[in-house]
């Protein structure tokens, strides 16, 4: 437990560390601008809307700690170190991964409890749920690229012409249970309530389907640790 703690700890400093600040930030300005405009038009604001809203500070929040970790560890010349702990896999990068996900549901669900004031009644935590099973994709991928690619900077060239390869997918999607950006708050077009619920259950299943995929591939990446210590 000890051990434990002292994990979390380290973690800690490393995902709050160096330029997440910046990401942060950039996530509440994001935030900001988007709430203000919305709360100045005159046009009536929904739920589904909330959740289009979110969604993007919340990929900037998963954005460095997923893509750059490793390339912070190498940075810092603590990856060897990293590597002399048993099953460290698992003991350090599980419970950063773990971290993450909880730091990054914890804030977009204090983000919704903000709109839930200012913009229109919502279900603050199913929206908060909701919004991190569709991140989770988000870091999972993040943490897999990085691992194949090894370099923070490629590993953002990566995820970035892969979000915008997503999201013009999911205009041409539409309601769909492939389509990862699919709107749980959104009145179903065409379809009945019950066929889009079913839908979107699957939709949800295929997402977590995914990133446990990509995390297990991403920690037998970390495996052949030679490739990492030049």
């Amino acid at each position: 437990m000890t051990n434990l703690l002292h994990i979390i700890k380290y973690n800690l400093k490393i995902i709050f560390g160096n330029r997440f600040v910046y990401f942060l930030g950039a996530s509440l300005l994001f935030y900001l601008l988007i709430t203000g405009i919305a709360l100045f038009s005159d046009s009536q604001i929904g739920v589904d809307d909330v959740y289009y809203q979110l969604i993007f500070p919340g990929i900037l929040l998963m954005f460095f700690p997923t893509v750059f970790g490793i390339q912070n560890d190498e940075d810092a010349r603590i990856l060897e170190i990293l590597f002399g702990i048993p099953n460290y896999r698992y003991k350090v990068w599980l419970v950063r991964l773990s971290i993450i996900f909880v730091m990054v549901f914890a804030i977009v669900t204090i983000l919704a409890l903000f709109n839930n004031f200012l913009l229109v009644d919502l279900p603050v935590i199913e929206m908060g749920a909701q919004l991190t099973v569709v991140l989770l994709v988000f870091g999972t991928l993040g943490f897999l690229f990085s691992t194949m690619v090894k370099n923070g900077n490629g590993t953002a060239v990566v995820m970035v012409i892969s979000g915008l390869l997503l999201w013009f997918l999911h205009g041409t999607m539409g309601q769909s249970k492939w389509n990862v950006f699919l709107n749980p708050f959104a009145a179903p077009n065409k379809i009945s309530e019950t066929l889009y619920q079913t839908m979107l259950l699957q939709n949800r299943l295929i997402i977590i389907t995914v990133s446990v995929v990509a995390i297990l591939w991403g920690l037998i990446n970390l495996q052949r640790r030679e490739k990492f210590i030049r």
